[in-house]
């Protein structure tokens, strides 16, 4: 059992801002190579911030929402990419937390330990002596190229049986990483494709979906401990509506950045700044981005509240949530393009950041779990008293 001191929220989201510059300085590179820099990975160990969803047995944090959504939008200042892969390193780390205790003994055996993950079932999981054979490909597994284990979902079919969704825990080094992530936004998240070829998986790192989605898990140990009492769910809608934030937040600093010296050009205003404009456009963004924060944050909060009290979710609590993912990125890509439109044609060089956090923002926006319309639809069926069109609630 490794123990160790625990830094405060309010430590942890201190050392991400820390890291931004150095995350900027390292952006152009990213981006051109489709992964994260080793500079980059080095200091998210040395900080600590890969531990925030460890159990504290293994020497990691138990950090609560807040703090989770706190770091990663303050990463997501310094690069999309990295913001993101963290939050999917976090929400596969917390899932690896609800696996059997000797599995998690295995895993955490690094309390820096990075796992990916993914959570569409693409990938057949057949029954046999002792576990599962997983055979086929899941796609955008982001991080997956820099990570140690997958936490990924799969489809068991067993026989005339109802085909189960189930969650597996599998070593990078039994699967095949494919180098396909060639996209025009998040290039450095390495979202590559993982493939599994008669892969075998023993019982013991097989979770069937149904009962993880309400609240049921393998683990013992931390059974009672708040961080693992939250549902899956929102869980993970509140850790990846966190990058959305901090990347309106680092458009405007940006674009604010640039205005001393810039015309509007064909007009007579000498200096942008001056522009009543751009006094609108700069409030607008802001109003924008104070609505994204207090999208995340409710959520993030709701989750602090309800696991340490034990309090059982609603229905419409679960569907808020993902309310609450999808109005912090409709809000903050409102915020981004209104930058982005106002920033000139010089704003489309590669140099100028304001247009790789466009194009992030809009390839985090078209994720099916993050898509706005989609979570305003399931939440207006909840309102109208109708069921939920699907299971990830």
């Amino acid at each position: 059992m490794t123990l160790t001191a625990v830094p405060s929220g309010a430590e942890l989201v201190s050392r991400a801002e820390e890291l931004v510059p150095r995350l900027r300085s390292h952006a152009v590179w990213m981006e051109e190579n489709r992964g994260l820099h080793d500079d980059v990975l080095g200091a998210l160990r040395e900080s600590g911030l890969l531990r925030m969803r460890v159990p504290l047995r293994y020497g990691g944090f138990e950090s609560d929402m807040r703090t989770t959504v706190g770091v990663i939008s303050e990463l997501a200042r310094g690069d999309a990419s990295v913001a993101w892969t963290t939050a999917v390193y976090a929400i596969s780390t917390w899932m690896a937390g609800l696996f059997p205790d000797e599995v998690q003994d295995e895993i955490f055996a690094d309390p820096d330990v990075r796992i990916s993950g993914i959570l569409s079932p693409t990938v057949q999981a057949v029954p046999v002596e002792g576990g599962v054979v997983l055979n086929g490909r899941w796609a955008f597994n982001s991080g997956a190229g820099h990570s140690s284990w997958n936490t990924c979902a799969a489809v068991l079919v067993d026989g005339d049986r109802q085909p189960q969704p189930v969650m597996v825990a599998v070593p990078l080094a039994d699967l095949t990483v494919v180098d396909d992530w060639h996209t025009s936004g998040l290039r450095g998240s390495g979202s590559v494709s993982t493939v599994a070829e008669d892969v075998f998986v023993p019982d013991t790192r097989v979770l069937h979906m149904g009962p993880v989605l309400a609240g049921r898990h393998g683990s013992e140990r931390n059974s009672d401990r708040p961080l693992w009492r939250a549902p899956f769910m929102p869980t993970a809608c509140a850790t990846v509506g966190a990058p959305a934030l901090g990347m309106a937040k680092a458009a405007q600093e940006f674009f604010t950045e640039r205005l001393p010296g810039r015309k509007i050009s064909y007009t007579d205003y000498e200096s942008q700044r001056e522009a009543p404009l751009t006094h609108l456009q700069l409030a607008e963004a802001a109003l924008r981005t104070d609505e994204a924060a207090f999208h995340v944050f409710r959520a993030a909060d709701l989750l602090d509240s309800k696991a340490a009290a034990g309090e059982t979710w609603t229905l419409e609590e679960r569907a808020r949530v993902r309310l609450d993912l999808g109005a912090v990125c409709r809000r903050s890509q409102e915020a981004v393009d209104i930058l982005s439109s106002a920033s000139g044609g010089s704003s489309v060089y590669t140099d100028v950041p304001i247009q790789r956090i466009e194009r992030d923002m809009r390839t985090m926006s078209r994720h099916a779990i993050i898509h706005p319309n989609t979570n305003l639809e399931l939440y207006g069926r909840i309102l109208a008293g109708l069921n939920p069109n699907t299971l990830y609630i």
